[in-house]
C-alpha cells in the first residue's frame, strides 16, 4: 500500500474510534431522562438512541460539510493527514478523561478543539478563526441560553395547561410522550455528532487524494459512521447518565419530556435549517436546568451544574492542548 492510503485508513480508523466513544459518551443526551424518569428501561432507552443515531446520520450531510470544509485550512501533503489524525486523538482522550469522572463535556468541541490545536503546529495550516467564531464559539455561548431559556418556558406552559390534573394520570400520560422525545432527541444527536465523524473522514479522502470533492459523502461513509455511533451508545455511559439524570436535578416524566423535546427541536433547527454543528451534551443540559429551574432555583444542584459548565470551558482548550502535543509525537510518521 501507499503512504498516503496507510494514512488515510489511519484516520478513518481513529475517526471512526471517536465516532464510537462519541457514542458511549453521549449516549446520556439522549436516554439520561427518560432512565431516570423511568420512562424506559436503560436497555429498551439505549436502543432507541442507538437506532435514533443511526437514522439521525443519514439527514446530517449539512453538519459534516462544515466540519469538513470549515473550520481549518492544512497543510498540503501527507503531513495534513498527520494533523487530522493528531487533533482526533487529542478529542478521543479528552472524551475518555470527562467521561472517567462523569462529566457531561461535548464531544463536538473536543473535535474541534483537536483540529485547531494540531493544526496550530502544524507548517502551513491555518485556523479560519472568523469560522471558529460564528460556527463553534457563538453556538457554544448561544445554545445554553436557549435551550435553559426554552427550557424553562415549555415547562411552565406544561404546568399551566395540566394544572388540575391528578399526578399519577399525569406522569404516566408523560411516560408515554417520553418515547417520543426521547427518539426525537436520539435522531437530532445523529444528525450532529455522526455528521461530525463523516466530515472527518470526508477531510481525509480529500486530502489524501482519493476523492476530488471537499463536500461529497459517499454512501458508505454514511452507513459506517451512523453504525459505529449506534454501537458506542448502545455500549452506554452510565457515569454521564447518572450526571445528567440524577445529579443535577429529580426529574420527573412532565420535566423530562420538556427537556428532550426542547433539546431535540433545537438540534433540528441547527442541523437542517443552519447547517451548524452545535453541542447536544451542551443544549440537553441546559433544558434539564431550565426545567428544573421551574420547580425553584434552589432545586437545580447549581454545584454540579457548575462543574460541568466548567467542563464546557476547558473542553475546547483542554482537547487542543492535548491534540498538539500528540502532533508533536506523530508528525514524524506522516512526513
Amino acid at each position: 500500500m501507499s503512504p498516503e492510503l496507510i494514512a488515510v485508513l489511519a484516520v478513518i480508523a481513529v475517526a471512526l474510534a471517536f465516532d464510537y466513544t462519541n457514542g458511549f459518551h453521549d449516549a446520556a443526551n439522549a436516554i439520561a431522562t427518560s432512565v431516570s424518569t423511568r420512562a424506559l428501561t436503560p436497555r429498551i432507552a439505549l436502543g432507541l438512541a442507538a437506532v435514533g443515531n443511526f437514522v439521525g446520520a443519514h439527514f446530517g450531510a449539512g453538519v459534516a460539510k462544515t466540519v469538513g470544509d470549515g473550520l481549518v485550512t492544512l497543510p498540503t501533503g501527507i503531513s495534513s493527514l498527520g494533523v487530522v489524525f493528531a487533533g482526533v486523538l487529542g478529542a478521543i482522550a479528552w472524551n475518555l478523561i470527562t467521561w472517567y469522572f462523569g462529566l457531561p463535556s461535548s464531544s463536538s468541541h473536543a473535535l474541534f478543539g483537536g483540529l485547531v490545536g494540531a493544526t496550530l503546529l502544524s507548517s502551513g495550516g491555518i485556523v479560519q478563526w472568523v469560522n471558529i467564531g460564528e460556527k463553534v464559539i457563538l453556538p457554544m455561548v448561544l445554545s445554553p441560553i436557549v435551550g435553559l431559556t426554552l427550557g424553562y418556558l415549555l415547562m411552565l406552559a406544561i404546568l399551566w395547561m395540566f394544572r388540575k390534573g391528578q399526578p399519577g394520570k399525569l406522569n404516566r400520560g408523560f411516560r408515554w410522550a417520553q418515547t417520543a422525545s426521547a427518539a426525537a432527541m436520539s435522531v437530532g444527536h445523529g444528525m450532529q455528532d455522526a455528521a461530525k465523524t463523516m466530515g472527518i473522514v470526508v477531510l481525509a479522502l480529500y486530502t489524501g487524494g482519493f476523492q476530488e470533492s471537499k463536500t461529497h459523502i459517499p454512501g458508505w461513509v454514511f452507513w459506517t459512521s451512523a453504525t459505529m455511533l449506534a454501537l458506542g451508545t448502545y455500549a452506554g455511559g452510565w457515569r454521564i447518565i447518572r450526571t445528567l439524570g440524577r445529579k443535577i436535578i429529580d426529574l420527573g416524566p412532565p420535566e423530562g419530556f420538556a427537556a428532550e423535546t426542547v433539546a431535540s427541536a433545537v438540534l433540528y433547527f441547527n442541523a437542517l435549517v443552519l447547517k451548524a454543528p452545535i453541542s447536544t451534551t451542551h443544549t440537553i443540559t441546559s433544558a434539564i436546568m431550565g426545567v428544573g429551574a421551574t420547580k425553584r432555583l434552589s432545586a437545580v444542584r447549581w454545584n454540579v451544574a457548575g462543574n460541568i459548565v466548567l467542563a464546557w470551558i476547558i473542553t475546547f482548550p483542554a482537547a487542543a492542548l492535548i491534540a498538539c502535543l500528540t502532533y508533536l509525537l506523530v508528525r514524524p510518521l506522516f512526513g
